[in-house]
C-alpha cells in the first residue's frame, strides 16, 4: 500500500467493507459506529451502489474524513458485485462486513482481532448478534430467545442443518483467506453471505465470540427478500454444495432441501404468470425429486396453480386476502 507521497504506508488492522443503497437514515448511525469503535487501526471502504441524490450527497460530505473512502458505482442492485468491488480496495491484515443498516457496538472490532491473534489457527470470527427494529429496538423474536446459539469451531454441518444461524456484520476474516477461498460470488443475486459462510466454514473453526456486539436490523426497507430470488438463489448454493463434497454426509438431507426449494421456486414462478417456466422447473427437477414425498403433494399443486386461468388465480388471491382481514 502506498500513500499519497508514494511512500509506503503501513496496512491497517482491518478493512471494514460497506455496501450501501439510499436507506440514508439508517447509512448515518451504521458509520457512527464504526467511528466509535475502541480499535481505530481501520480502514473503511463503502461501496455505493448508485444511490439517489440524498445519500450521495451525504456521502460527499463525509468522503474527505480520515481512514475512510468511497467508491461511486453504477447501480447493479446485486450486493454480491457491489462488496466484491470494495473487497478489491482492501490493504488489510482483516476484513470485517457492515451492511449499511446495521451497527456495532463499540468493542465490536476490538474483540474480535484480539481473539484472532490469541488463536492464530482460526482464519475467521463472528459474533452474537440480536436482531432489531427499524429504530434499534430488540425484536419480540430476540427479546423471547435471545438469538441463535453460537458455537465455535466447526460449524459446517450447524449451519446447513439449520442449528446456528450467522449475520455478515458479525464477521471478521483473515484476508489471505478471503484470497485463497474468492470473494463473494456474484452469480447470486440473494444469500451471497450464506454461501460464503458455508466456504468459510469447509475450510476451518471458527471464533465465536458469544457476546451480543453487533445489531441486525429487520424493516421494510431491506433488499428484495420475496419472490423468485431466495428459492433460485439457494437452490444454486445447495447444488453447489453437493458438488463441492464439503458436507458428503449430509447428501440426502441436502437433496430433499433441494426438492422443497425447487417446488417453492415453481410455485412462485406459476404465481407470477411464468407457467411454462414452473412446469419446466418441475420437470427438470423429477429426476432427483420424485422420491420425495412432499415433492409430490406440492409438485400437484403448483401444477394446478400453473394451469389455472389468470381471472381465476386473481379471484383466489383476493378471497385470501379478504379472509386474512377477517382473521
Amino acid at each position: 500500500m502506498t500513500n499519497s507521497r508514494g511512500g509506503t504506508a503501513i496496512s491497517p488492522a482491518v478493512s471494514i467493507i460497506l455496501p450501501t443503497f439510499n436507506r440514508r437514515e439508517f447509512l448515518v448511525p451504521a458509520i457512527e459506529s464504526v467511528f466509535a469503535q475502541t480499535l481505530t487501526d481501520w480502514e473503511l471502504i463503502i461501496a455505493d451502489d448508485g444511490s439517489e441524490a440524498d445519500t450521495k450527497a451525504y456521502l460527499r460530505a463525509i468522503e474527505n474524513l480520515p481512514r475512510l473512502r468511497v467508491l461511486y458505482l453504477p447501480h447493479t442492485g446485486r450486493p454480491a458485485a457491489v462488496r466484491n468491488a470494495a473487497l478489491r480496495e482492501a490493504h488489510g491484515e482483516f476484513v470485517a462486513f457492515l451492511d449499511s443498516d446495521d451497527i456495532w457496538l463499540p468493542m465490536k472490532l476490538h474483540t474480535q482481532i484480539a481473539s484472532l491473534r490469541r488463536h492464530p489457527s482460526r482464519n475467521w470470527s463472528y459474533t452474537r448478534f440480536v436482531l432489531v427494529d427499524a429504530s434499534a429496538n430488540p425484536t419480540a423474536w430476540a427479546r423471547r430467545t435471545g438469538g441463535w446459539p453460537v458455537p465455535g469451531g466447526w460449524i459446517l454441518d450447524k449451519l446447513v442443518t439449520g442449528k446456528t444461524a450467522l449475520a455478515l456484520p458479525s464477521i471478521v476474516v483473515r484476508r489471505d483467506l478471503l484470497s485463497r477461498i474468492g470473494d463473494f460470488d456474484e452469480d447470486l443475486v440473494g444469500s451471497e453471505d450464506y454461501e460464503l459462510y458455508l466456504r468459510l466454514a469447509a475450510q476451518g473453526e471458527v471464533d465465536a465470540i458469544d457476546t451480543a456486539l453487533t445489531l441486525v436490523r429487520r424493516h421494510t426497507q431491506h433488499f428484495s427478500g420475496q419472490g423468485l430470488i431466495p428459492f433460485e438463489s439457494n437452490v444454486r448454493i445447495i447444488e453447489k454444495l453437493l458438488r463441492s463434497g464439503a458436507v458428503e454426509h449430509l447428501r440426502p438431507l441436502l437433496l430433499k432441501q433441494r426438492a422443497e426449494l425447487v417446488t417453492g421456486l415453481a410455485r412462485t414462478l406459476a404465481g407470477s404468470g411464468k407457467r411454462i417456466a414452473a412446469l419446466r422447473t418441475l420437470l427438470s427437477s423429477a429426476p432427483y425429486s420424485w422420491r420425495y414425498r412432499r415433492w409430490w403433494s406440492a409438485a400437484l399443486g403448483a401444477t394446478a396453480w400453473a394451469l389455472t386461468p389468470e381471472p381465476v388465480q386473481k379471484l383466489a388471491r383476493r378471497c385470501r386476502s379478504h379472509w386474512r382481514v377477517l382473521a
